[in-house]
């Protein structure tokens, strides 16, 4: 009996760490702080070489901080929200709120164990970090996503009466991640995947390597290219530094510029053109006895 209920909680747990949802991801988060004081503990071992007794102020130093952090877990508890929420902003508040006393609640759990390791590491022996241990790890069970759980921060966030929608957010969708495992992978599977680009670049050049034309029929082919480009230069109105309407291949004639462009003279531009003679117009004389004006000159006033 008792063998089958605990392969049928085990199969629970299971499910509930596999699951794609809210509720899911924060069972992964808890339960991925649950064995880390196990390192802890095997390192403090190692330090003070595996004995038990410590000064009595070091025992009640790690104990008296366990006791503090567990009833902090115990009664703290997520604010009420506000009122006059819709149902969409209070799913997204509660399950905000949630997340966070979740995360409160693993950082005092984890707490008294980093002072436990100090205490011991101070008095010479195990038993404050065993003490600290004791009082952490139902922390730990406390910040878990349970019904218990639940159901008390959903009352604490309904304490203005504002319903707070808690169970329908922790069953939304979401990607099933461990808090640092999935990270590192991440970074592992993009190191990798540029490694593998790096190679296959590197490998580029030295198949294009394998690929090429021997030597001496590189050769054969620089001095034929060689040979063409030493003909001469090209009489062509390309290289004369003419315009694109100007110029000409080779083998045809170079048009004259006066087809093309009127008033322009054919003759090449070193030989001199003589002056055009502009025909003068001759200015009509004046008349040295102008006809007066009829009525004839007015007599000046006398004064």
């Amino acid at each position: 009996m008792i063998t089958g209920r605990v392969q049928k909680q085990l199969s629970r747990m299971s499910a509930a760490l596999r699951r794609p949802t809210e509720s899911g991801q924060l069972w992964r988060q808890v339960l991925f702080f649950v064995p880390v004081p196990l390192p802890v503990l095997g390192v403090v071992a190692l330090l003070v070489g595996g004995g038990l007794s410590a000064p009595g102020w070091t025992i009640l130093l790690a104990g008296s901080v366990a006791v503090a952090s567990l009833l902090l877990a115990l009664m703290v508890q997520p604010t009420p929200l506000p009122e006059g929420l819709s149902a969409e902003a209070s799913v997204r508040r509660s399950l905000h709120r949630f997340r966070q006393i979740t995360g409160l609640r693993i950082a005092l759990a984890l707490t008294p164990v980093a002072v436990g390791a100090g205490a011991s590491i101070a008095g010479g022996g195990l038993f404050p970090l065993l003490a600290a241990l004791a009082l952490a790890w139902p922390q730990l069970l406390l910040a878990s996503p349970t019904f218990f759980t639940i159901t008390r921060s959903r009352r604490a966030m309904e304490a203005w009466g504002t319903r707070a929608y808690l169970w329908a957010a922790l069953a939304q969708p979401a990607p099933v991640e461990w808090p640092v495992v999935t990270a590192l992978a991440e970074r592992y599977r993009a190191w990798s995947l540029e490694r593998g680009r790096r190679a296959e670049a590197a490998q580029e050049p030295e198949h294009k390597d394998g690929g090429a034309t021997p030597p001496a029929e590189t050769d054969q082919e620089g001095g034929a290219s060689g040979a063409e480009a030493d003909d001469g230069p090209d009489p062509s109105g390309a290289q004369a530094g003419l315009p694109d309407r100007l110029a000409v291949t080779s083998e045809e004639p170079a048009a004259e510029p006066s087809r093309i462009v009127p008033g322009f003279s054919g003759e090449s531009s070193g030989s001199p053109t003589a002056p055009r003679s502009l025909p003068r117009q001759q200015r009509p004389g004046r008349r040295k006895n102008s006809t007066q004006r009829p009525g004839g000159s007015r007599p000046k006033q006398k004064n």
